[in-house]
């Protein structure tokens, strides 16, 4: 395939694949352990080409373009249950920050407005259909967001629903959709919010705000995960406006969809996991759809103008001292518009030679050291958290000390940050710490929420 370089489609992301490990085993060894960065630059900006590696740090790094521009349909789905009311200046921020969204979208970009509450209902532009974005239609879609009122349950299921069906009535590539929730999915069973997300699996990337502290952040941070979004808490309504606005400024940089990571191994090789690690942990293991002999993709979404990390871990059939193998090839791929063979955006091998070097074998490489440390964080919070919530004192102690520990070791000051509003510290280098007696609801949600995101590896 020819590598389209930047003056030749300046408007179109370049992708890169750069694969970090250390790629020496130990007589028998098994385990192979990659980092994988893929970056998307361009978009009218283009980027720089891809960097091959120093020594055995990186290697097999190669950067195409995708061959079409981006074109796209947002959805905002807005709470307008009952409990939107209290205190009643929540509504009145909803609305201000939607239609702040609604400000934000490009010209040309097809949107529509739904208002959750035990049913969906659209606010605009109505009739199944989407409006395409202009000064005119954006008015016309903020003066609809007047008649906005709270009342009555959550039933999240059905928003979706009706999102994916608006979307689908539009033949653009990006779709993707906003969800703001101040409460818990009450008027619909757990199995039909599930089934939900299953059919729009895929089809739409969903971002996810919960506003206020009476909401349930693993249903929210649920939603965001199955729809391949990003999930947060706006503690204060007064904030849903720059959040919102935030929110659809990069929904409006996403400049190509439905990006599958390809994951090749050889014979006998097992796969022990495929993590997505930075900008926050998502496991993907087991969202893999296989692709052909011993292949299978991993889905991750749109993409901008970013860079993203993966974990993979594969275990291989080990060879003798001396020998070399193919552990892993990993793709970037792009679904053809008429159905034939997809599209190789970017590719990165994955080595394993073994050797009877004690120093070579045994040398943690610094990406994926710094990252299966983010992993342990991510889960080291949430186990603590539990812990906490059961009035197991003593295991929510030493979870959320090691969580302490973990945050200092990477540099994950922003983390940090969070744990000290919800623990004493007393000695971070050691996760010596206390629990706090008296703990804001909003302190723990946030914590909680914000559990997976990530630092990125100094390289």
């Amino acid at each position: 395939m020819a590598v389209l370089s930047k003056s030749e489609n300046p408007n179109i992301p370049q992708f890169t694949a750069e694969v970090y490990q250390n790629e020496y085993l130990p007589e028998g060894g098994r385990e192979v352990n990659a980092i994988v960065t893929v970056t998307s630059t361009g978009g009218g900006t283009g980027g720089p080409p891809a960097k091959q590696g120093e020594g055995s740090e990186a290697s097999g790094a190669r950067a195409y373009a995708p061959g079409h521009g981006p074109s796209a349909a947002v959805v905002i789905m807005v709470d307008c249950s009952g409990s939107m009311e209290y205190p009643p200046t929540k509504m009145r921020n909803a609305r201000d920050a939607t239609a702040a969204a609604i400000d934000t979208i490009r010209d040309g970009v097809s949107f529509a407005v739904v208002a959750g509450t035990h049913k969906a209902v659209e606010v605009y532009p109505g009739g199944g259909r989407l409006a395409v974005a202009d000064a005119a239609t954006r008015g016309q879609a903020k003066e609809a967001l007047r008649k906005l009122t709270a009342g009555g349950g959550t039933a999240i299921g059905t928003w979706l629903r009706l999102a994916d069906r608006l979307l689908a009535s539009s033949e653009v590539s990006i779709r993707h959709a906003i969800l703001l929730t101040d409460g818990r999915n009450e008027h619909e069973k757990p199995e039909e919010l599930r089934a939900a997300l299953d059919a729009c699996a895929g089809r739409y990337t969903c971002d996810c705000r919960g506003v206020g502290t009476d909401w349930e952040v693993k249903e929210v941070t649920g939603i965001a995960s199955a729809l391949l979004g990003t999930a947060d808490i706006v503690a204060d309504p007064s904030g849903l406006e720059g959040d919102f606005r935030q929110m659809m400024e990069a929904a409006m940089g996403k400049e190509v969809a439905d990006v599958s990571l390809r994951l090749w191994t050889p014979q006998g090789a097992e796969i022990k996991f495929v993590k997505q690690v930075a900008p926050s942990v998502e496991d993907l293991t087991t969202r893999r759809v296989d692709a052909g002999p011993r292949a299978g993709d991993y889905p991750t979404g749109s993409w901008g103008d970013e860079s993203r990390d993966y974990h993979v871990c594969v275990e291989v059939q080990p060879a003798g001292v001396g020998q070399e193998m193919l552990a892993g090839r990993v793709s970037l791929v792009l679904p053809s518009a008429d159905g034939g063979a997809p599209e190789v955006l970017s590719q990165g091998l994955v080595r394993a030679v073994w050797t009877d070097d004690m120093a070579a074998s045994t040398r943690i490489n610094p990406q994926v050291a710094h990252y299966t440390g983010q992993a342990e964080l991510a889960q080291a919070i949430q186990q603590g958290l539990e812990a906490r919530k059961a009035g197991d004192l003593d295991s929510a102690t030493a979870k959320l000390g090691r969580a302490v520990q973990l945050a200092a070791e990477s540099g994950n000051a922003d983390t940090a940050k969070l744990l000290a509003k919800v623990v004493d510290v007393v000695d971070e280098a050691t996760g010596t710490v206390r629990l706090k007696k008296n703990v804001d609801d909003a302190d723990e949600m946030t914590l909680e929420t914000r559990s997976t995101k990530t630092v990125r590896v100094k390289k």
